[in-house]
């Protein structure tokens, strides 16, 4: 399954979340996120910063992304392969 979805274009992505401390505004509080996700738009992270700003009550700060695609589709080539006798 992992090798099909890095062909479909997802990408280990990893995001440092900066967030305040509710009780404490001044205060930054760091979080690391990462999952398996597509740049540019990163459906999967803004699904999480979607339910953050829902349900978490420490304000959002800063988001840094970083993505590094393990396989692209110059990776894969077909050989063809022959026996001789």
């Amino acid at each position: 399954m992992l090798l099909s979805r890095q062909l479909q274009g997802f990408s280990l992505t990893t995001a440092e979340i900066l967030y305040r401390l509710p009780d404490h505004n001044s205060i930054l509080q760091s979080y690391v996120w990462q999952d398996y996700d597509q740049a540019p738009e990163f459906p999967v992270l803004e699904g999480f910063l979607d339910f953050w700003r829902r349900e978490i009550e420490g304000p959002l700060h800063s988001v840094t992304v970083t993505t590094q695609r393990l396989i692209s589709p110059g990776d894969l080539r077909n050989v063809r392969f022959e026996r001789f006798h």
